[in-house]
């Protein structure tokens, strides 16, 4: 294994902690059925990909469920908010913990997301954290809707390699899901798997000596 020189690290229940759980229940709520196959943490209908590679629109989204839950009448604003109930929010700590790992290493954020949670994440940063952005939290950060690109397409990480001159075998990825460390590994990133709450990133980090 080379000296890892830099780090690309997933957002969602690695920095900022998410509950599929929650969103399963409100669309549920909302009248979907079938949610185990209509979302779900390893796979899910078409639309949540067409969201956040910015295929469809928020308002496309919106047509969708409306229609798979068979109900005209449920407003933007119900949508929204079942949608976004699976975002929870960053431990303390996380932030000034990036900032401390971005001083050793060149570090970078690739996110799969969506204009509806990125907006909700923003004013939520914006809240509680008094941030205007993420920004300088890592050298760059990269978000799929902005890219037309989702994990695990081997391209969204070549992407990331190529715009950063990074050498792939010096450069770790860091993810929650399975199936992104497969990607990450097509495009010969050292990968690890996060399966701990964001709360814990740090002992995380020090139990693989990154830290």
């Amino acid at each position: 294994m080379q000296a890892i020189k830099n780090i690309i690290f997933d957002y969602g229940n690695v920095i900022f902690e998410i509950n599929f759980k929650n969103a399963q229940q409100a669309l549920q709520q909302l009248g979907i059925t079938s949610i185990e196959h209509f979302f779900a943490h390893k796979g899910h209908n078409n639309i949540f990909d067409e969201l956040e590679t910015g295929s469809i629109s928020p308002h496309q989204f919106r047509e969708g469920i409306r229609k798979e839950a068979g109900n005209s009448e449920i407003t933007d604003q119900q949508i929204d908010a079942a949608w976004n109930s699976l975002l929870i929010g960053v431990p303390p700590g996380i932030h000034e913990l990036l900032l401390k790992v971005k001083e050793k290493y060149r570090t970078f954020l690739l996110s799969n997301n969506n204009e509806i949670h990125y907006l909700w994440i923003m004013d939520y940063l914006k809240r509680e954290f008094k941030m205007e952005s993420i920004d300088h939290l890592f050298e760059k950060a990269y978000f799929s809707q902005h890219l037309f690109l989702r994990k695990p397409n081997v391209e969204i990480f070549e992407r990331v390699i190529r715009e950063n001159n990074l050498v792939p075998e010096e450069t770790l990825f860091i993810d929650d899901s399975p199936q992104h460390i497969e990607g990450a590994k097509k495009a010969g990133l050292q990968t690890l798997l996060m399966t701990e709450n964001p709360k814990h990133l740090e002992s995380f980090l020090r139990k693989h000596q990154i830290i």
